[in-house]
């Protein structure tokens, strides 16, 4: 699976697995088996046919389901607790040119607060904007939105030695737990992603071939 998010559903006691590029999910009870994922399933009926980087996130009544379609679109989808994983339709949350709001919508809770933070990437180089809400259900508020003040970009991450990414590319800040609320530390922010040293990479390369690596950055304070 491509840009997988994993996470256990309370509800259920179970794992679950989210896939991209057509909306699947797969479920599982014992994360420490990898043979013990169920086929994948399809997660959203009435969808988008250029959906991609799927990401759930659900409050105490309801799951929500966003996703992009590299379109210049945020998407979502909503039902509630005791319908899930079943999802059907969507609406947009917010639009932009293509290259402001591309993909990679990531969605938490800030622990201990009423606010949610929205994190989509951007591009050229790979960077990512942000947003707060009181609810899931927007509005969203910008925080940190442009690409010289991002939330994390080529202009406020520092390195140690050597720059070796020219850019901040999909990833997932690092959780407090792991159900399905994604709650997140707001005073002990990390941020795993992805990235690649362009001087390593011939003119023209294939996105597929693209020598990536993994980061993690943490938070100034």
């Amino acid at each position: 699976m491509v840009a997988p998010q994993v996470f256990y559903f309370r509800p259920h006691n179970k794992w679950y697995l989210i896939g991209q590029w057509g909306a699947k999910y797969s479920t599982n009870t014992d994360i420490s088996n990898p043979d013990t994922w169920t086929s994948p399933k399809s997660l959203l009926a009435n969808g988008l046919d250029i959906g991609l980087d799927y990401w759930v996130i659900c409050d105490d009544a309801y799951c929500h389901l966003f996703f992009s379609g590299d379109d210049g679109n945020l998407y979502r989808s909503k039902t509630s607790i005791d319908n899930f994983p079943n999802f059907s339709g969507y609406e947009i949350v917010m639009s932009d040119e293509v290259h402001k709001l591309f993909e990679a919508p990531n969605v938490y809770k800030v622990e201990g607060k009423d606010m949610y933070l929205l994190l989509n990437e951007a591009m050229d180089p790979r960077y990512f904007r942000s947003w707060t809400a009181t609810s899931l259900d927007g509005p969203w508020v910008p925080l940190a939105d442009e690409q010289s003040a991002p939330f994390a970009g080529p202009v406020n991450v520092t390195y140690e030695g050597k720059i070796w990414s020219n850019g901040i590319s999909h990833g997932e800040l690092i959780r407090s737990g792991y159900d399905e609320k994604l709650e997140i530390n707001s005073c002990n922010m990390q941020f795993l992603y992805q990235g690649f040293d362009p001087e390593e990479v011939a003119p023209n390369t294939d996105y597929g071939r693209l020598p990536y690596r993994l980061g993690l950055l943490k938070a100034k304070w």
